[in-house]
């Protein structure tokens, strides 16, 4: 099964999402780093595949040719939650003015 990352509302149609796509139950964008079977905290900027450019905001809309949407786990309950590594350098790139 295919799940939005945010609020697990089953998608339906994976092969057919673009970078335009939302939750129909949460509205939030679904071509996200956090949606995708590549994603890989710890990894090369956080991607098993060899992209070109770092992506930095893992929870919003992408232009990535390598997204393919992950399989959520059996009888997992709720989202799963950003690893906290990937908040950190986010709360430090916000406090130095790195983001965007």
């Amino acid at each position: 099964m295919h799940s939005c990352h945010f609020c697990s509302a089953a998608v339906e149609n994976p092969r057919e999402v673009y970078r335009s796509s939302t939750c129909p139950a949460c509205g939030k964008d679904l071509k996200i780093c956090l949606n995708c079977r590549f994603y890989s905290p710890g990894a090369h900027w956080d991607c098993t595949e060899t992209i070109d450019e770092m992506v930095r905001d893992k929870d919003r809309a992408n232009f990535c040719t390598f997204f393919s949407f992950r399989l959520s786990s059996p009888g997992a309950k709720g989202a799963a939650k950003p690893d906290a590594g990937m908040q950190a350098k986010r709360k430090i790139d916000e406090l130095f003015g790195n983001g965007s």
